[in-house]
């Protein structure tokens, strides 16, 4: 989607009168980042169901995913709708108010996701019984750091659109093209790149951790504890 928007972007440098070019590069830049949060979402879902970690979530995965992309798809909802209204003059300023909302949602489901994800990362290392009973090659914590950094990166180039649009048609940013390569483009980039590099192949595939190894390393551990507290 990234790619075909600036791709039209590359072709609109040379048809500055043609509408559509304008309208696809503004429409594919502008709403990819929220594709690329929908498989964070997803991605920490499967996480907290292969480790086993379901009561460690403040969120149930059942209801996590369905939740984020909801917002998600809402935020992509009112960021298209503007999207659309910005090549038409007089309703450029509605269109400019709307894609503020729609940043600002999106901003907002990313706070409340990064808590989610801090706090289940946080309770399942305390318990040091779960923790002990994932295989390293489910290398969930790698899984976690991955999504932080990604995560990072869409809330900083979220929050340079927002100033972006904020300024105004006049404003620096929108006037200026650099700015957008740097604080769009580069941090998109860098989140593709990131999954591809660090992403775990145990969070793929239906690998879970055995209930039968959680049972036994809890009862060996309560075992552990009785004998610690007779001597």
């Amino acid at each position: 989607m990234q790619f075909v928007g600036y791709a039209c972007r590359a072709a609109a440098s040379s048809r500055t009168g043609k509408l559509m070019p304008f309208v696809m590069q503004q429409n594919n830049i502008l709403l990819a980042p929220v594709l690329y949060a929908a498989s964070i979402y997803m991605t920490l879902g499967r996480v907290i169901r292969n480790v086993q970690g379901e009561k460690h979530a403040i969120v149930s995965p059942r209801w996590l995913t369905i939740i984020f992309l909801a917002g998600d798809f809402l935020a992509l909802a009112v960021q298209g709708s503007a999207a659309g209204l910005m090549v038409i003059n007089q309703y450029a300023q509605i269109a400019q108010a709307i894609a503020i909302t729609g940043l600002i949602i999106q901003i907002i489901i990313f706070g409340v996701f990064w808590v989610t994800s801090w706090m289940f990362n946080v309770r399942m290392r305390r318990d040091s019984v779960a923790s002990c009973a994932v295989p390293p090659e489910m290398e969930w914590e790698q899984a976690m750091r991955m999504l932080y950094g990604v995560s990072a990166l869409i809330m900083f180039r979220s929050i340079f659109r927002l100033i972006e649009f904020t300024t105004g048609a006049d404003g620096y940013l929108l006037s200026n093209e650099w700015p957008l390569y740097i604080f769009d483009t580069l941090p998109m980039l860098a989140v593709m790149c990131i999954f591809w590099q660090w992403f775990p192949s145990s969070v793929n595939s239906s690998q879970r951790v055995s209930f039968v190894s959680l049972h036994s390393l809890k009862a060996s551990h309560r075992v552990e504890s009785k004998d610690q507290l007779h001597k």
